[in-house]
């Protein structure tokens, strides 16, 4: 245990709260989870922590952690907008003072396509779209290699471009925003089922929203490879991925646009725990 050979990564979501320690080339040894909580989340994430640490069968480094936004730039305080229990809440503090270690903190969706580019779908790649589609619909952009942070760290918020002009309440305050359609919670709202119960007909809808989406962001950003995770993206299987790449076609006519591959994570279930891990890979690398 004398040398540091992992991260601590830690996966803060509206439905689970995940922590796992990742060796240097990408391996999960070690995970535990628990659902989140309506109330009192950081007790239960707290408790996530010390027991992960406690019995890591690696050395740990310092500390990685993807969370849902939107967020202060390095996650100083955090407010996702699927945890009502936290508005302005002050994670990288809590973190470091209960870890004792050095805490990097980005968006869940830009730590996936990190994580991704390190040893997912999106290696070798230097310009790619990682989307989470789950209890919320976020993303991160890889830009010539480089993540795209935005002026408070909120950039590739995906989830909040309209699809749909006078359409649905989103939980931002907006109308229209493609989480008001693809995010499990709404799917559930639309539908009267749970997203995983979900008829093909409101698979094939929410990919050509989610595809709508995709060719916006195209267009902005000029990306060639999107990689989406998530529990309702990898619920949905493929299906759902026909569908998205099928409205990509349709939609992204610009010649630069024209080709854009969409896949799912290459990591799996796996890809928020591992992209955590690459935040504070990414942070640490000399």
């Amino acid at each position: 245990m004398a040398e540091h050979n992992g991260f601590l990564a830690i996966d803060i979501g509206g439905t689970k709260l995940a922590t796992a320690i990742v060796a240097r080339d990408g391996a999960v040894v070690a995970r535990s989870q628990a659902p989140t909580p309506k109330t009192d989340v950081w007790a239960t994430l707290s408790s996530l922590i010390s027991q992960q640490l406690s019995s890591a069968p690696l050395a740990v480094s310092s500390v990685g952690v993807g969370c849902g936004g939107p967020m202060e730039l390095g996650g100083e305080h955090v407010s996702p907008l699927n945890i009502q229990d936290w508005r302005n809440f002050p994670l990288r503090r809590q973190v470091s003072e209960l870890t004792q270690l050095p805490v990097f903190i980005a968006n869940d969706a830009q730590a996936i396509v990190l994580g991704e580019s390190w040893c997912g779908a999106a290696q070798g790649r230097s310009d790619v779209l990682g989307m989470v589609v789950s209890t919320g619909v976020g993303g991160g952009i890889l830009s010539r290699g480089n993540l795209v942070v935005g002026r408070l760290g909120n950039a590739g918020h995906i989830g909040h471009i309209n699809v749909q002009p006078d359409g649905r309440l989103c939980a931002c305050g907006a109308r229209g925003c493609l989480e008001a359609y693809a995010s499990g919670p709404s799917i559930a709202s639309i539908t009267g089922a749970p997203a995983e119960a979900a008829s093909p007909e409101t698979v094939l809808a929410t990919g050509r929203y989610v595809g709508r989406a995709i060719a916006s962001a195209a267009a902005m950003l000029d990306f060639d490879l999107v990689v989406i995770g998530g529990s309702v993206a990898l619920g949905f299987g493929e299906p759902f991925f026909a569908a998205v790449q099928q409205e990509v076609e349709q939609s992204a006519r610009l010649d630069f646009v024209r080709g854009v591959r969409v896949m799912p994570v290459g990591l799996g279930a796996d890809s928020p725990l591992v992209g955590a891990a690459a935040v504070a890979r990414m942070a640490t690398i000399v």
